[in-house]
């Protein structure tokens, strides 16, 4: 199996956890220490083991959870560390995301999750720009 695979594949299991809220799969995705992290969009870091694993909790028996699908991951490996970028579609919002893992034994375990707004291109701001120009 090429290196980036395993690791693509571990973030698709995140996705699946999310997806299907199981909690316990999640759990098992992440790196079981207090040197993970986490920032979900709109809160604040996280830190620690039993802060980040509680808000994936919280999240996932939240029966309004957000639906999500992961789209054009990309897998960057150095060494025992990869991180996987990619774009989360969030009840149809676009979001930024870099997931990082590190190599335990023979799996890969997140260490740290963040996603974020994509900034839009506004047409209007071209228009704007257009209606300024001296000729």
């Amino acid at each position: 199996m090429a290196k980036d695979s395993k690791v693509i594949a571990a973030n698709a299991a995140f996705y699946t956890a999310f997806s299907t809220g199981d909690f316990d799969g999640m759990k098992r995705m992440w790196a079981d220490d207090d040197a993970i992290s986490c920032i979900h969009p709109g809160w604040p870091a996280i830190v620690g083991h039993a802060t980040v694993i509680g808000s994936w909790r919280d999240i996932l028996q939240n029966p309004e959870r957000p639906q999500i699908v992961c789209a054009e991951p990309q897998a960057i490996v150095d060494g025992d560390s990869a991180r996987v970028l990619c774009i989360e579609i969030v009840d149809g919002t676009a979001l930024a995301a870099a997931n990082h893992f590190r190599r335990v034994g023979d799996d890969w375990r997140m260490v740290h999750h963040q996603s974020s707004p994509i900034a839009q291109i506004v047409e209007q701001a071209e228009d704007d720009r257009a209606s300024h120009r001296v000729h």
